[in-house]
C-alpha cells in the first residue's frame, strides 16, 4: 500500500494527514517541538504508523510523497533570529534598505519607530558601479573592490550577505559577476543576489526581498539539511516537497535557494483546499478560515483561483514575491484573556503558544486562553480533547479566569467565559471583513469554509455576525492546511520588468519575455520529474493607465499573450480597474502602460482523494455519545444538548441544532439556529433554518457541481 503525506509545523501543534492509494485517510495532531520542529515531524510520522497498524518500517517504505509547510522562515522574521546579514548595494544606495519609501505607517504617532534594518548600517556596503534605467553600463564593477568588503565581513563573522545593484533587473550581469566572485571567497556563508530572487523594478522592493532572503537562508538551509539527515536515517526513499508561499509546492532544493519563497508557507495550503472542497459543492468562490492554536488565518478563492499578491509583508518586512493573499491575525485557540487600561475585557494577540498553552492543559499556564473559556462552555470534553490524550483540567481554567478576569470584571466566571468567546468571534470576524470587504467583495455572497482544531467551534458566531447563511466544515478540518498541501501542484513563478506605454510596446521584445519565462519554467519542472504534457501557464501583466502610481495585476489567458489580442486585454483590464477601485477610464480612451510581466508556470501533480471507496453509513441517532450542557449564545444560558460522535460515518445524516459533533481532532458547534447535514466526504454543512426553511438540498449541490 502505497501513501502521500502532508504534515504542517504550526506554533502550538504539528498536522499530518496521510492518504493511501485506496483513499483511506489518517488525521493526527501533536504539539510542536519549537527547539527543533524536526522532531514533531518525525513523530508525527512514528505515531500515524502506529494508528495505520504498521510497523515505522513498513510506513516509511510505503511513502511515496512528503508535502511540508514550515514556519521556519516566518518565526526567523517575527522573532528577529536570523543570520546576521551583510547588504551590498551600489554607492550612494547604503540606506535605500532602511529608508524604505519614506513613508510612516503611522503618520500621526511621533513615537512610532522604523522597523529594524535586517543589515544593520555597519554592514551596509557599496560598490562603484553604475548599469543605467536602460540596462547600460555607466561604471564597471571591479572584484577588486570587494576585498576589502570580504576582509570586514569575515572579522565580522557574516553567516548571509544580501547583494543589490541599481537596475540590475534590467542588467544583470555585474551581480552575476559579483556574486560569483563571493561565493569563491565565502564559501561558508549564505549568498544571494536580487537577480535571483526578484529581478524587477522598484528598488525598495527589490532591496527588500532580497535581505528577507538573506536573513533566513541559513536557518531555513540548515532546517532542510537536518530533516533531510533524519529522514535518510530512517530509510526514508520517497521525494519531499515544500509549500511555497503561492500555494504551489517545490523542491527543497529550489527553496534553499530562495528561501523567501517559503515565508508564507504553512497558511498557503488552506485556499489551495478550499478551492477543492468548494468545487466539490458545486461553488466558485470561497473564504477560508483556519483557527489554530496562535492565530486565525483567513483567505478568498475567486473562479476556482487561489487569490495572490506581490504586497506582502511579515512583520513589517515587505516582500515582493508572489504570496497568497492572507490575512493573519492573533486569534487562536492560545489567544489570551486580559483587561486593558480601560477595564474593558480584551482576547489576544498574545498567545499562550503550546508551552506552557492554555491553563487547562496543566503543562503551566498560569493566563488563561480561549480554549479555557471553550472549556467552561461545554464546547470541549475534558476527557476527550486529542481523543484523550490530552486531559483538560476544568477546575483550573474556572479558577484562572475567576482570578485574572471575573473578579476584576465584578462578573460571574461562566458570563467571563460567554465574553471571551464573543470577543474573538468579533476580532474573527473582523479579519473576514479586511479580506473580503476592504477587497471589494461580499462575504455573503461566498461559501464559507472553516478549519483548524478551534475553528469549528467559534464558526457558527462568526457567520452570524457577518450574515453568511452556511458554513462548511471539511472532514479534515482540523489539518486543512497539511490537507492542501496534497492538492497542491508544482509552482513556479517568474517576472520580468518591461516598463513601456502599449503605443510604443516592443511587441518582439514582449513575447520574448515570456517565452524566456516559459522554457525556464519547463526547464525547472522537468527536472522536479513533471511530464511536459501536465504543464500549464498563467500569464499576469501588471498594468495602469497612463500618470498612476500603482498598478494592477491583470491575469491574462495565454493564447492572448500569443498572438498579441491587445483588444481582449484592454477590454479585461477595464474591467477588473472598475471592479476594483470603482471606475474605469474607457471611455476616456485613456493610454495603458505596463510595468511587469509575469509568468506562473504549474505542474499538475496527481491529487488524492480522501475517502475510501469501501464506505457505509449509519444512521446519526446511533453516533450520539452523551448529552452535556453547552452555552447557546443565541439564549445567552447554558442548555443539556446531544453530543456526536464525528469520527463515525454517518453520511447523509442530518443534524438538528442545537449540538456538539466531536471528533477526535476538532469539535463542530452547531448552534440553536443551525442545523447540519453530512456529505458523502465525511464533511458538516451547517445551515441557517432561517435562510433555508426547506434544508439544504445536498443532492441538487452535488448535481449542479458535476454538470460544471
Amino acid at each position: 500500500m502505497k501513501f502521500k503525506v502532508g504534515i504542517d509545523i504550526g506554533g502550538t501543534f504539528t498536522d499530518i494527514i496521510s492518504v493511501s492509494d485506496r483513499g483511506d485517510t489518517t488525521v493526527h495532531k501533536v504539539l510542536s517541538t519549537p527547539e527543533d520542529p524536526s522532531i514533531g515531524f518525525i513523530n508525527c510520522l512514528r505515531d500515524v504508523a502506529e494508528m495505520n497498524n504498521l510497523t515505522f518500517e513498513n510506513f516509511i517504505s510505503g511513502i511515496d510523497t512528503i508535502v511540508h509547510g514550515t514556519t521556519v522562515a516566518t518565526n526567523a522574521l517575527l522573532t528577529l533570529r536570523g543570520a546576521k546579514t551583510a547588504l551590498i548595494t551600489t554607492k550612494g544606495f547604503r540606506d535605500a534598505l532602511e529608508m524604505r519609501r519614506g513613508i510612516r505607517e503611522e503618520q500621526y504617532n511621533n513615537h512610532y519607530k522604523n522597523v529594524t534594518p535586517l543589515a544593520p548600517r555597519y554592514l551596509r556596503f557599496t560598490i562603484e558601479e553604475r548599469i543605467d534605467a536602460e540596462g547600460s553600463v555607466l561604471k564597471k564593477f571591479k572584484e577588486k573592490d570587494l576585498l576589502p568588503i570580504i576582509k570586514k565581513m569575515k572579522s565580522e563573522k557574516i553567516e548571509a550577505v544580501a547583494l543589490c545593484f541599481m537596475n540590475s533587473y534590467k542588467n544583470n550581469s555585474h551581480e552575476k559577476q559579483a556574486v560569483k566572485f563571493l561565493r569563491k571567497h565565502l564559501p561558508e556563508c549564505f549568498v544571494t543576489a536580487s537577480y535571483e530572487v526578484l529581478p524587477s523594478i522598484r528598488f525598495y522592493e527589490r532591496v527588500s526581498t532580497t535581505a528577507v532572503s538573506a536573513f533566513v537562508g541559513p536557518i531555513v538551509a540548515n532546517y532542510f539539511d537536518n530533516l533531510t539527515k533524519k529522514l535518510e536515517r530512517v530509510n526514508y526513499k520517497g521525494s519531499l516537497l515544500i509549500m511555497q508561499s503561492n500555494g504551489g509546492v517545490v523542491s527543497p532544493d529550489v527553496v534553499k535557494t530562495t528561501p523567501a519563497v517559503t515565508v508564507l508557507s504553512g497558511p498557503a495550503a488552506a485556499p489551495t483546499a478550499g478551492a477543492f472542497y468548494s468545487k466539490l459543492l458545486g461553488y466558485k468562490n470561497c473564504i477560508t478560515v483556519d483557527m489554530g492554536g496562535t492565530s486565525f488565518d483567513a483567505a478568498i478563492v475567486i473562479n476556482n483561483q487561489c487569490i495572490t499578491n506581490t504586497e506582502g509583508s511579515i512583520n513589517r518586512y515587505r516582500i515582493a514575491l508572489p504570496s497568497l493573499d492572507i490575512i493573519t491575525i492573533g486569534a487562536g485557540g492560545g489567544s489570551i484573556g486580559w483587561i486593558n487600561e480601560g477595564g474593558l475585557l480584551q482576547m489576544g494577540p498574545q498567545s499562550s503558544g503550546a508551552l506552557p498553552g492554555p491553563v487547562c492543559y496543566g503543562r503551566g499556564g498560569k493566563i488563561p486562553a480561549c480554549t479555557d473559556a471553550d472549556l467552561i462552555l461545554g464546547y470541549l470534553n475534558p476527557g476527550f480533547f486529542a481523543g484523550g490524550k490530552l486531559k483538560l483540567n476544568k477546575a483550573k481554567s474556572e479558577k484562572a479566569i475567576k482570578e485574572k478576569l471575573a473578579s476584576k470584571l465584578g462578573i460571574p466566571v461562566l458570563e467571563t467565559a460567554a465574553g471571551m468567546y464573543r470577543i474573538i468571534n468579533s476580532n474573527m470576524a473582523q479579519g473576514v471583513r479586511q479580506i473580503t470587504v476592504e477587497r471589494g467583495y461580499d462575504p455573503r455572497e461566498f461559501l464559507f469554509i472553516v478549519a483548524g482544531g478551534a475553528g469549528p467551534i467559534h464558526s457558527s458566531e462568526i457567520c452570524r455576525e457577518l450574515e453568511i447563511a452556511m458554513f462548511l466544515v471539511p472532514n479534515v478540518s482540523s489539518i486543512f492546511c497539511a490537507a492542501g498541501m496534497l492538492l497542491g501542484d508544482l509552482k513556479h513563478d517568474y517576472i520580468r520588468s518591461c516598463f513601456s506605454s502599449f503605443i510604443n510596446l516592443d511587441r518582439k521584445k514582449f513575447l520574448s519575455l515570456f517565452s524566456e519565462m516559459k522554457e525556464k519554467g519547463i526547464k525547472t519542472l522537468k527536472e522536479e520529474g513533471l511530464a511536459e504534457d501536465k504543464i500549464e501557464f498563467i500569464p499576469t501583466l501588471d498594468m495602469r493607465y497612463n500618470g498612476q502610481y500603482h498598478e494592477v495585476q491583470l491575469e491574462c489567458e495565454w493564447m492572448d499573450i500569443v498572438d498579441l489580442r491587445l483588444e481582449n486585454i484592454f477590454e479585461a483590464f477595464h474591467n477588473e480597474h472598475n471592479r476594483q477601485f470603482g471606475y474605469s477610464l474607457r471611455e476616456e480612451e485613456t493610454e495603458m502602460e505596463l510595468i511587469n510581466v509575469r509568468l506562473r508556470v504549474i505542474g499538475q501533480n496527481r491529487k488524492p482523494k480522501f475517502l475510501s471507496d469501501n464506505i457505509y453509513t449509519i444512521p446519526a441517532e446511533k453516533a450520539i455519545k452523551e448529552h452535556r450542557e453547552v452555552f447557546i449564545p443565541e439564549l445567552n444560558t447554558m442548555k443539556n444538548v446531544p453530543v456526536y460522535d464525528g469520527d463515525k460515518q454517518i453520511f447523509g445524516s442530518l443534524i438538528k441544532g442545537p449540538c456538539v459533533i466531536e471528533k477526535i481532532t476538532t469539535s463542530v458547534f452547531v448552534s440553536e439556529n443551525y442545523d447540519c447535514i453530512v456529505d458523502n466526504f465525511g464533511s458538516f454543512i451547517v445551515y441557517e433554518k432561517e435562510k433555508f426553511p426547506n434544508g439544504f438540498n445536498l443532492n441538487e449541490k452535488l448535481v449542479e457541481a458535476n454538470a460544471n
